[in-house]
């Protein structure tokens, strides 16, 4: 063969060999095997592609944006994010990718976070893929609903813990990212790249410029922050084809419960007797264990329980415990009958006399266990939007037969009113609690709260909200003088969670704001935001009372978010406030 054809041979194949090498991630290739998403309902699959540049696209993004999956994003490229906050402190940003062709093994990596004053690891931060579940609407609220009768789209939320993604043609995927700002960081102004890798295409960079600020963020068992997202522990079991109560089920909610914790929750839900709501997917199972004997004796087990409070306990979550109900949404309560072995359910309606009856000798007997655990003056009697009539007679028999619990209520009725001395009221957002009720509790060391729920459009964490609403409803707890806020439910998943939130009854996502196997979602996240928000504005309230100026200009700031209807300028409006507090906190 001719020399010179050999050396263009040679010149050609060394050339291929390059441009291999430059698409070539230097990974090994793997299968990024994950369960499939449904189907885009929505006309969206029809839109144009077809101005897309070939191969993978990315930019960074707000993270108070939420991209449909079949449209291509007609956004300009930006390729550096700058992120700010306090050591200690938990900070967002959102990569998008999308792509008009398959792309195969999509990664993330982050190098060391360095500055002029020192290094921080890469491992303080991470990058995960959003998966997309399916939702609803919000109308009409509450209500029993069909799937056919309200429009249904196809949302990003799930944070799910891959470590490789593959992208489908014509499809967008969020990148959700969090760096995790070392208590022991100096304060400075940190860089870091993500890298974003994928088979046969060229390797991708970003820079992430940390500004970490001469200030420490509390750790979340000191935030005082009131967090109550009611747990589930029945749904894990089932979620995960675990055996209720076993070594294997309380193993597998280890890292669920630890990321609540980790969000500064408060109280531990408990149930005394039989499912305190009847409105979940599933059950809330027993905990206590009731046996009539044949003498009429009564013996409780405490064996779950116990292991439930203790669990959440060593996990950080030690200041409640809200044991829901003696007025269950359907009443009742369900117990072994020693002599004939079976299960017995008794109808107990507040002001008859089997509700005394049933409820005296229980409340005796978990008190004395109470006292022995240790737990009695932590432990409240919980309630749940029972009606006036239902709460006197329950209130009158509970402060004759069980003076020594407090009392927790989420109430609907202005209940505080007639009860001032309930220890942890929580009240509908749409029934604002005066200010001087609330200074009246807290004088009293009373715990006052708001929450949101079905009923609610906004600021809410449904599937179908919008994302900066879950700041806001930090913010909106500051300006109104709460001590926090709660929400039904942290984890009472529907029957396929992980790819369609939506219920027989109220909108999508109501039951849940995080996912099976311990996945957040893009909605927690923002949520643990603006409670972060919260402590810090507590902390600087607290140190600017000396200096009038500074306290003005944040309680200033503050105030403007004293409302729940705060028009369609309310994003604009937390970004401004941010900024404001970064600068009190320079």
């Amino acid at each position: 063969m001719n020399k010179r054809i050999v050396l263009i041979i040679n010149y050609f194949c060394l050339l291929f060999l390059l441009i291999l090498i430059g698409c070539n991630t230097g990974k090994a290739p793997k299968e990024c095997i994950t369960f499939e998403e449904m189907g885009d309902p929505t006309s969206d699959t029809l839109s144009d592609w077809s101005k897309v540049t070939t191969g993978l696209q990315a930019s960074l993004v707000s993270v108070d944006v939420k991209y449909p999956r079949s449209v291509a994003p007609e956004i300009s490229i930006n390729k550096s994010v700058t992120l700010t906050g306090w050591k200690a402190e938990k900070l967002s940003g959102q990569l998008l990718l999308w792509t008009a062709e398959d792309i195969k093994q999509v990664e993330c990596e982050f190098t060391d976070f360095t500055s002029s004053s020192g290094k921080l690891p890469a491992n303080i931060a991470e990058a995960r893929f959003v998966r997309y579940v399916m939702t609803d609407i919000f109308e009409p609220g509450c209500g029993y609903r069909k799937p056919e009768d309200f429009p249904a789209s196809l949302v990003p939320d799930m944070l799910d813990n891959l470590a490789c993604f593959d992208i489908p043609e014509k499809t967008v995927r969020p990148v959700w990212l969090t760096v995790n700002v070392p208590e022991s960081a100096v304060a400075g102004t940190y860089k870091s790249k993500l890298t974003i890798t994928a088979r046969d295409q060229k390797t991708q960079e970003f820079e992430v410029e940390l500004k970490v600020q001469d200030r420490i963020l509390p750790p979340p068992f000191e935030w005082q922050y009131h967090l109550d997202l009611w747990q589930h522990p029945a749904a894990v079991a089932r979620a995960q084809n675990l055996e209720l109560w076993s070594d294997a089920h309380f193993e597998a909610m280890k890292p669920l419960y630890k990321m609540l914790a980790d969000a500064g929750q408060k109280v531990i839900t408990a149930t005394l007797n039989k499912d305190p709501w009847v409105q979940t997917y599933d059950k809330y199972e027993d905990m206590i264990l009731w046996t009539k004997n044949a003498d009429g004796t009564w013996v409780y087990d405490y064996t779950v329980f116990d292991r439930w409070i203790q669990f959440m306990m060593d996990l950080g979550v030690t200041k409640m415990i809200n044991c829901y109900s003696v007025i269950p949404w359907k009443s009742g309560i369900h117990y072994k009958d020693a002599a004939s072995g079976e299960m017995i359910d008794v109808e107990v309606i507040p002001g008859t006399k089997v509700f005394e009856e049933i409820w005296t000798p229980f409340f005796a007997d978990f008190k004395k266990h109470l006292e022995n655990k240790g737990w009695l003056t932590i432990t409240n009697v919980a309630m749940d939007e029972r009606g006036p009539k239902e709460m006197k007679a329950a209130m009158d028999v509970l402060h004759k037969i069980a003076p020594d619990f407090g009392i927790s209520l989420a109430d609907n009725h202005k209940s505080y009113k007639q009860y001032p001395y309930i220890k942890d009221m929580s009240v509908a957002a749409d029934a604002k609690v005066d200010s001087a009720d609330i200074q009246f509790r807290k004088e009293k060391g009373l715990i006052t709260t708001y929450y949101v729920c079905c009923s609610d459009k906004f600021p809410n964490m449904f599937t179908c909200s919008q994302l900066p609403e879950a700041v806001y409803a930090g913010w909106y707890c500051m300006a109104a003088g709460y001590d926090g806020m709660l929400r039904w439910a942290y984890n009472s998943w529907v029957e396929n969670p992980l790819t369609d939130s939506r219920f027989v009854t109220w909108p999508a996502g109501d039951t849940y704001i995080v996912y099976p196997e311990a996945r957040s979602s893009m909605r927690f996240e923002r949520l643990v935001e603006g409670i972060q928000d919260a402590e810090k504005i507590r902390i600087l309230r607290n140190e600017f009372k000396d200096n009038p100026e500074k306290l003005k200009t944040l309680d200033d700031e503050v105030a403007k978010f004293n409302t729940i209807t705060p028009g369609d300028s309310y994003v604009d409006m937390i970004n401004r406030a941010k900024n404001v507090l970064n600068k009190l906190s320079e």
